[in-house]
């Protein structure tokens, strides 16, 4: 297969809500990590999140096999901390063998959910 993806990826921004519509945790607002790892070998990815206002948290590690998809809520990291609700932030995801990077995010504020999905930006 030929390779596809990037080591290096930027996520530049999001805000997950407090507040929520529905029973959690399925109606719970979230963002989500989605890794694509087409390679041969297990993606060791470590992501790093950056605030407006304090100092970078990282590395959060997620382990994804080869030739695998995983989703990653953000809500649910919890080492080395978990992420503050109503904050915005932005990550940096990498890894170490190229990977496809996205963030879907899901609001449920209201009753009509909004949810959306966006690429990282791949480095070099």
């Amino acid at each position: 297969m030929t390779e596809i993806g990037k080591k290096t990826w930027a996520i530049p921004g999001s805000n997950i809500p407090l507040e929520h519509t529905g029973e959690e945790p399925e109606f719970t607002s979230h963002d989500s990590l989605w890794v694509l790892n087409a390679t041969d070998d297990d993606a060791d990815v470590q992501m790093t999140l950056y605030y407006a206002d304090r100092e970078p948290v990282g590395p959060y590690h997620i382990e994804v096999g080869a030739r695998r998809v995983r989703q990653v809520r953000f809500n649910d990291l919890i080492d080395p901390e978990a992420i503050p609700l109503e904050t915005d932030y932005a990550a940096v995801v990498e890894a170490n063998t190229p990977v496809v990077v996205q963030l879907t995010s899901l609001d449920t504020r209201r009753a009509e959910q909004t949810h959306s999905r966006s690429l990282g930006f791949p480095g070099e």
